[in-house]
């Protein structure tokens, strides 16, 4: 009787599956392997639930699972076959655990073949895990305690879009042109809230996104954006930055929309391009505002042309600026939508 109820339940089901997705079939077998301790939904028969259950190591996983949440548990260890069963797994959401790279067995993330996503925040790994399947997207590692970056690790990666490491233990040592060789599509890296002094090396050409926030970094090399034509965002909020470590055109990039230097030693404002859309300056140590500098060159003559500047937000608040606010600088962003200050 009770398979009859979960063979009724498949059929009903059975019309909103996508052809993608899991065969009839392959659905009769999903529900009726699902573990004791987790939750399969037949209304979503390729994700299996199997987070906040106290669980210390990872159950029998069903064969046709895309999707597998094993986040706010115990599990200490991930072994070479925990996931054998698993062979179509796509996402894989490990966070809040408490696995070691000890207890990390050799090839057990590689053998996860078809995994895009894959996600270890908040655990003990002292090293990003190795080898990584060659399919991987996205790569979630924030809040372990990892200080070193295995050579070679991302070797073959060409897929891999995203790296978030915020939150570790890095050194300049570790973030090399070395150890980052392979990432060849990388768009957006995030190394906030480590123990950076200088501005990483080696960050492939493709990098759009740049978070720094929270280090110690001092200053920026003059042709640091050289190799880095399409970087969007940069984010140096919290570090140690004064004028004198900010070369005088070292922002002044035509593809930069976002640029945040909130929390820093700044007395002066930074010469920006005319096409930066968003500028976070609060919280540093200037004075006063002098349209001359921070007014692109010839934007005046060029406010109603598409080559104008283009800043929309500009934040001031937290410096030693007092009111009014210099008209020249209306004058010169007339697209300026918000200022705080």
């Amino acid at each position: 009787m009770e398979w009859l109820m979960v063979a009724f339940v498949a059929l009903l089901l059975a019309s909103q599956i996508c052809s993608e997705e899991i065969p009839y079939e392959h659905l009769i077998s999903q529900i009726q392997a699902c573990p004791k301790e987790c939750h399969c939904p037949p209304s979503f028969p390729n994700a299996v639930y199997c987070d906040n259950k106290g669980l210390k190591r990872i159950p029998d996983i069903p064969p046709y699972t895309w999707y597998l949440y094993l986040q706010n548990n115990l599990i200490d260890v991930l072994s070479a076959d925990a996931l054998r069963n698993a062979t179509q797994l796509r996402w894989i959401n490990l966070n809040r655990n408490k696995i070691t790279s000890e207890g990390l067995e050799a090839d057990a993330v590689k053998a996860i073949s078809s995994l895009v996503h894959l996600y270890m925040e908040d655990n003990l790994l002292t090293s990003i895990p190795s080898p990584l399947p060659a399919k991987l997207e996205q790569l979630w590692l924030s809040r372990n305690r990892i200080s070193r970056i295995p050579p070679g690790v991302f070797s073959g990666m060409d897929r891999l879009t995203l790296l978030d490491l915020q939150g570790n233990k890095l050194q300049d040592d570790a973030v090399t042109e070395v150890s980052l060789k392979g990432l060849n599509n990388l768009i957006q890296i995030n190394l906030a809230k480590n123990q950076l002094n200088t501005m990483p090396l080696g960050l492939p050409p493709t990098t759009t996104q740049i978070f720094l926030d929270s280090n110690n970094i001092e200053k920026i090399p003059a042709e640091y954006f050289k190799g880095l034509p399409k970087v969007v965002s940069l984010r140096l909020n919290r570090n140690k930055l004064a004028n004198g470590g900010i070369p005088k055109n070292v922002f002044n990039l035509s593809s930069i929309l976002d640029l945040q230097l909130s929390h820093n030693q700044l007395t002066e404002i930074p010469v920006i391009s005319s096409g930066l859309e968003h500028l976070h300056l609060d919280h540093n140590k200037i004075k006063s505002v002098n349209s001359s500098d921070i007014c692109p060159h010839g934007a005046l003559d060029d406010y109603l042309d598409e080559k104008g500047p283009r800043l929309r937000y500009l934040r001031l608040d937290g410096n030693e600026i007092k009111p009014p606010i210099p008209r020249e600088l209306m004058m010169c962003f007339r697209l300026l939508r918000a200022i705080v200050i």
